[in-house]
């Protein structure tokens, strides 16, 4: 990480739903808040406009939990160990979902990659997409890794920088507001050996 002093993450998964400590959800119900209201691309549909208060993401998280699975959805969560610095706790989180159709089983969908607005810049989020991708090769068995972003926030650059790599997009897929429509941009990152050739 760069752009200040230097701080310890760590990183940990919840696999099942009861494995959810009380105080987490609180955490991540503030930082998906936050994240939204910072113009994030992470609102349930359900959701009103922002501002929002974590209240309002409630049902939303509690699906999200209640889905997880060993080998079919994990939650990850970034911590910043350097309480000093940074006032500790939770950093970001993401979560990692196998697809469900057997013909896909073999690839994951990362979504909900977010990281608290005042850690921004120092290299959470490339670091949970690090551990993502270890998770999704290691522990879940998967061999391709997806995701899709709003267009004109940015966010395509950062991922290349990860290594991912564009492979389309759908034109003015997602209105954001009247007269604004913007792509919907699609990515995937690989998870094979590098020495293995692809099919």
């Amino acid at each position: 990480m760069s752009n200040g002093p230097a701080h310890t993450l760590a990183f940990g998964q919840i696999t099942r739903p009861d494995g959810l400590p009380a105080g987490l959800r609180g955490d991540l119900l503030a930082c998906w808040a936050a994240v939204a209201d910072a113009g994030g691309a992470v609102l349930p549909p359900e959701c009103p406009p922002p501002p929002i208060v974590p209240a309002d993401l409630a049902p939303a998280l509690d699906r999200l939990v209640a889905g997880l699975h060993p080998q079919r959805c994990r939650l990850l969560v970034a911590t910043v160990e350097d309480g000093a610095a940074v006032g500790g706790g939770l950093a970001g989180w993401l979560l990692v979902r196998r697809e469900s159709h057997p013909l896909e089983a073999h690839c994951g969908v990362v979504n909900h990659v977010q990281t608290q607005v005042s850690l921004r810049g120092l290299g959470i989020g490339a670091a949970l997409l690090r551990r993502a991708r270890e998770v999704a090769r290691d522990e879940m068995g998967l061999e391709r890794l997806k995701l899709s972003v709003r267009a004109g926030l940015g966010l395509e650059e950062f991922y290349r920088k990860a290594g991912w790599t564009e492979v389309g997009r759908w034109p003015g897929a997602l209105r954001v507001a009247p007269g604004d429509d913007r792509d919907e941009i699609l990515m995937t990152l690989s998870l094979r050996d590098p020495s293995v050739p692809e099919d």
